[in-house]
């Protein structure tokens, strides 16, 4: 293992707050190199993780006011306002005027933003793949039995959702 690599397994900590450190360090280490990871020429792979963000909660959510894209990412709405535009002009949303009250928009995704968002995530997916099968058997396992407890930790770091 070279030195700029914690072991896969490091020892206990003693403290719930060095479980945090090192959960903390742990997931923005894999966020960076999947990000790093699928780099290359196609354009969908330049998009900023932000937007992904936003194409995946269209995904689910579609159509969505930008007040309520903004309460579900936890940004600001002239912030997602900001993100929203380029999107547009890349066609991969669209805004619309909300048929429920017709002074207000929406944001649906198109279907370029699908096909984006669906090649962006088998990108990542085949990257996680890679890895995973290079991890020995004890550790694929490891991660495995963590996943549930991972999801459970994220919904209590986001709270009751809308």
């Amino acid at each position: 293992m070279s030195p700029h690599h914690p072991a896969v397994s490091p020892p206990r900590p003693l403290s719930k707050s060095a479980d945090a450190r090192l959960l903390t360090e742990a997931v923005t280490r894999l966020r960076r190199a999947l990000r790093v990871s699928v780099g290359g020429d196609d354009p969908w792979e330049a998009l900023p993780m932000a937007q992904v963000e936003l194409l995946q909660v269209l995904g689910e959510h579609s159509p969505a006011r930008i007040g309520d894209l903004a309460v579900r990412r936890r940004l600001a709405a002239s912030t997602v306002s900001g993100l929203i535009g380029p999107m547009i002009a890349a066609g991969l949303v669209a805004r619309q005027t909300d048929p429920a009250d017709r002074r207000a928009s929406v944001v649906t995704l198109t279907a370029a933003g699908r096909d984006r968002l669906a090649a962006w995530t088998l990108a990542h997916e085949r990257r996680m793949d890679a890895a995973l099968e290079a991890l020995p058997d004890a550790d694929l396992r490891a991660v495995r039995a963590a996943l549930p407890a991972l999801f459970r930790l994220a919904e209590f770091l986001d709270g009751p959702t809308p």
